[in-house]
């Protein structure tokens, strides 16, 4: 500092006078801090501005060092342009200073190096922007808030999921967000400007929405504005689908805006409809299975009668004592054949087992298709033209499968030609072209369009009627016949209706073995016959005995199982379904025993759905011979047995 810093300097504005008092006057209501510092740092001068700042009075500052009253801090902010102001130059600082006393202030401050005679030092202005800056900085603060505020509200606006678009009180739009684009098929750039009615607004509802949005300009009244409806809109193809609409007012000081926020609902429609179709379908599958539980009751009570009948009747007409009895007899016999074929070809059907493939006759699986739809056909006045190639070679498949494909279509063609007037008609045919047995099931009905020709094929797909049909004959087909490596189409039938083709590979069976001599029977035999329906036992009893065997017959469990403690029996026929210990009870008994006789139990059962797949558990599965059974049945069962064990040969 200066040698002279202890002595008071002269007044920087000379002895008192006129001038010196109005230069006082104007520097005192200049609305900044003006100071004058002399060469020691210390106060000669300050305004009514200072003063006020520091909030003290003059003579509490003049005379004073600058550190004692704005603080060391602020002071020594001072020394970096020191050198300029030896030097003569004036400095201009600006910035956010700390003061001790008076807290943080940014202040804009002009230094400007002072000589006049005696008189030295430094005249500083000073100007306080501290409430302005800081209003400048809460703007600042304000408008990156909002700005950001309107990039998070466009970047809403773009990556929302669901259609944005915004329009003004003339129904122009001024925003189409990238959904809306996808959705409706046209460019934001495009639309802009545009009338929204033109645009989205299918023709049929523009009137109506023209309507309503010039009421609610007018009125403040309507039905749209706040709500959440379901409405349909219009895409740039023209399409309409269906939308969910929502609507809200947005007022700003110069104008109304409003904003639609649309859901395409095509996909929940759709999805709506398909859980509506796949509840369809689960009651269908529920009507199935009672329907399966309803017929493996009927099936089981219609059975034992008819395996009684049919074993009687066999009987009579074996042994009639004349040509007219024996006659009778035959007609007897094949009726109640007919009655078991036609059981167990439809109960074939609700059969749950897994698939059995053996060798098969396609025409025996379609005459049986043929005799159980027969009634259907004849009392819908159909007629079936049938024509069945002889010497079929057979085809590798499960019969009651195959059955069922056959069954389904015609029931299928008899069903398309119950709304035809006059001649109604359907054409059966087996042929062999190079190694691919085929079916072909036609009608003269009004044929399949070609569109449909794939879709008929699909699970729960029908052109019928309500009630008429499940829908799904015809995908169960096509599934058993690719299953068995075939192929099902359909197309046109010559002379009009549609035709079915099944296109399934012939087997080669090898060597034949259908015409080794085989034995009609393998007498002296001792069978134990175990049924709780008595006659059904004596029936087959009786069709064993007339073999040449020596029977023994018993209704109870209890009974049969002593009788086998007691003597010998080469095989035993017992019934699946008996009050107290069941058939495969009963066996699993015998094993216990006598393991060889288990291998030589036959089941016997009228439970035609479920009766023959509960049998199969285990490594040493049975045989099994259904009821209603003929003869042959039972002779084809005791060459099994025979298989089995070189004493059953005869």
């Amino acid at each position: 500092m200066d040698e002279s810093a202890d002595r008071i300097n002269p007044d920087p504005f000379g002895p008192e006078g006129p001038d010196a008092v109005l230069l006082r006057a104007i520097i005192d209501f200049i609305p900044a801090r003006v100071v004058f510092v002399d060469a020691a740092h210390r106060y000669r001068y300050v305004n009514k501005a200072f003063l006020a700042f520091v909030g003290l009075r003059p003579e509490e500052v003049i005379g004073r060092p600058v550190a004692e009253i704005v603080g060391e801090a602020i002071y020594r902010s001072y020394e970096p342009v020191m050198a300029q102001l030896a030097a003569g130059e004036m400095v201009w600082r600006e910035g956010w200073f700390d003061y001790p006393a008076f807290g943080r202030r940014y202040v804009q401050e002009g230094l400007i190096p002072y000589r006049a005679g005696a008189v030295t030092g430094i005249l500083a202005f000073a100007r306080d922007f501290t409430e302005l800056k800081a209003h400048e900085e809460e703007l600042a603060r304000q408008m990156a808030a909002l700005r950001a505020s309107e990039a998070l509200g466009a970047a809403i606006v773009t990556s929302a999921l669901d259609c944005i678009i915004v329009i003004d009180e003339e129904g122009c739009v001024v925003e189409f967000n990238p959904a809306a684009e996808a959705t409706f098929g046209r460019t934001r750039e495009a639309v802009l400007g545009r009338q929204i009615g033109d645009l989205i607004v299918p023709p049929h509802l523009r009137h109506r929405h023209a309507e309503g949005f010039r009421r609610y300009l007018a009125t403040g009244q309507g039905t749209v504005i706040g709500q959440r409806i379901e409405i349909e809109g219009m895409r740039a193809d023209g399409t309409v689908f269906p939308l969910e609409l929502a609507i809200t007012e947005v007022r700003l000081p110069e104008r109304r805006l409003f904003t639609a926020y649309l859901r395409d609902l095509t996909a929940a429609r759709r999805a709506a409809g398909e859980i509506e179709a796949q509840r369809q379908r689960l009651h269908q599958m529920e009507k199935l299975s009672a329907m399966g539980s309803l017929l493996a009751g009927v099936a089981h009570e219609l059975n034992n009668p008819l395996a009684i009948l049919i074993a009687q009747a066999t009987l009579l007409r074996d042994k009639a004592p004349t040509a007219d009895v024996q006659q009778r007899a035959a007609r007897i016999h094949a009726a109640a054949e007919r009655s078991g074929r036609i059981v167990k070809s439809f109960v074939a059907m609700a059969r749950q087992k897994p698939p059995q493939r053996e060798p098969a006759d396609l025409n025996a699986i379609v005459c049986a298709a043929v005799e159980m739809t027969a009634y259907g056909r004849r009392s819908a006045g159909v007629s079936l033209d049938l024509g069945l190639e002889p010497d079929l070679p057979p085809i590798l498949a499960d019969r009651d499968l195959i059955g069922q494909v056959v069954a389904n279509l015609l029931i299928n063609a008899m069903q398309v030609l119950l709304d035809r007037q006059g001649e109604r008609c359907i054409t059966l045919r087996t042929l062999c072209e190079a190694g691919i047995v085929t079916l072909t099931v036609g009608d003269n009905g009004p044929g399949v369009p070609p569109a449909l020709r794939e879709r008929i094929f699909e699970p729960y797909f029908t052109t019928k009627p309500v009630g008429a049909g499940t829908g799904i004959g015809l995908s169960i087909s096509r599934s058993v016949v690719e299953s068995h490596d075939g192929r099902i189409t359909v197309g046109d039938r010559p002379g009009g209706g549609a035709l079915f083709r099944v296109d399934l590979p012939a087997h080669d069976a090898g060597p034949d073995r259908a015409g080794a001599a085989a034995p009609e029977r393998a007498p002296g035999l001792s069978i134990l016959v175990l049924d709780d329906e008595i006659d059904v036992a004596r029936s087959l009893a009786e069709i064993l005995d007339d073999m040449g065997h020596v029977t023994c017959v018993h209704d109870s469990a209890g009974e049969a199982l002593a009788e086998l403690g007691r003597q010998r029996f080469d095989a035993v026929f017992v019934d699946l379904r008996m009050p107290g210990l069941s058939g495969a009870e009963v066996r699993a008994r015998i094993a216990e025993s006598d393991p060889a006789l288990a291998t030589h139990t036959v089941i016997v059962t009228g439970d035609t759905v479920a009766g023959a797949g509960a049998t199969r558990a285990g490594a040493d599965p049975p045989i099994v011979i259904e009821k209603p059974f003929t003869p042959d049945d039972v002779r084809e069962v005791l060459m099994r047995l025979r298989e089995r064990r070189d004493d059953l040969e005869p």
